[in-house]
């Protein structure tokens, strides 16, 4: 993990449900790179591209707030 970039561990009942990482990539524009981790097994990758590191942090910050709403536990 790099000096700027910002990770989040989901779960819900000790199962890790998804991992969102916040970077800046080679461009200069931050990625919210979204792992999901599906019941029936496997994973799903999901970037997501912002002009500015703020509004990649909105993101994460809002959904983070979402899923412990939900009752998921993040880390």
């Amino acid at each position: 993990m790099t000096a700027r970039e910002l990770v989040r561990e989901v779960t819900y009942d000790d199962r890790q449900l998804a991992r969102l990482r916040c970077f800046d990539d080679e461009t200069g524009r931050t990625v919210v790179e979204a792992v999901l981790f599906p019941p029936a097994g496997g994973r799903q990758v999901k970037p997501y591209h912002f002009s500015n590191a703020h509004e990649a942090f909105r993101f994460v910050q809002e959904a983070m707030l979402v899923l412990q709403y939900l009752g998921c536990s993040v880390a």
